[in-house]
């Protein structure tokens, strides 16, 4: 029943447009109640997108059984679940991607659901970095970046009308994902000193003659104390 009402309400889509279908004609073209469309999609939007709730759980699923040799690995071979999904059916894929580029509420629709995504993907690698600090980071960086690689290849065989081998691009996008994200951690630099921007003149309000300055110094977090006062006690001194 969810294939066949997802089914009708794009076939509306296609002939009358997004905004000029409503559920009362899905359901009518479905041969069904308004009670059974509800009972499968909360609202038309989620009609274009049916299979993103399998997916994402697919891909939940696919994670959580994932082994702990390589965190950027596994979510790039997740994100490929997201691909499989489109490529099981060039052409409602095309055709969808088509309407979203012309319905702006199935656009950002689109983009709450590639954030789900995205949300997944960085949650695994949490797991694996630690959920703080520089772990937060580089989990939340990764995820953003393998969404982004698997997107720009997807959206390459879209636009293409959905010609050829959509792996291929996606493949290449996410390798070089995993060529950068994918080394070892190397270890952390070296906090460097801190160093002083040379002073510069100020403007005075009301056209004044400039003869007051600004010192502006740029410190890496955890530069000792004293190592920043002698600093500026030095530039200050100079100016």
């Amino acid at each position: 029943m969810r294939e066949v009402l997802a089914q009708a309400a794009f076939q509306l889509f296609l002939e009358r447009g997004f905004e000029r279908t409503t559920v009362d004609d899905i359901v009518a073209r479905a041969g069904v109640g308004r009670r059974s469309f509800f009972r499968y999609f909360p609202s038309k939007e989620d009609a274009v997108f049916p299979d993103h709730e399998r997916c994402l759980a697919e891909m939940t699923e696919f994670l959580a059984a994932a082994d702990g040799g390589d965190p950027v690995g596994a979510v790039s071979d997740a994100a490929r679940i997201v691909l499989r999904m489109y490529a099981a059916n060039p052409e409602f894929s095309v055709q969808r991607y088509r309407l979203t580029r012309e319905v702006p509420g199935l656009r950002t629709y689109e983009l709450s659901v590639v954030r789900r995504y995205e949300q997944t993907l960085a949650g695994h690698l949490r797991s694996r970095f630690g959920a703080e600090g520089d772990g937060a980071l580089r989990a939340e960086v990764i995820a953003a970046s393998v969404v982004a690689a698997h997107n720009n290849g997807l959206r390459l065989w879209l636009r293409s009308g959905g010609e050829g081998d959509p792996e291929a691009a996606v493949d290449h996008a996410l390798a070089m994902v995993r060529e950068v994200w994918g080394r070892p951690d190397a270890p952390a630099p070296a906090a460097p000193e801190a160093s002083v921007v040379p002073a510069v003149p100020l403007a005075v309000a009301g056209g004044g003659d400039g003869d007051g300055e600004v010192v502006v110094m740029v410190a890496r977090k955890g530069t000792p104390m004293w190592r920043v006062v002698q600093q500026i006690e030095s530039a200050v001194g100079e100016n």
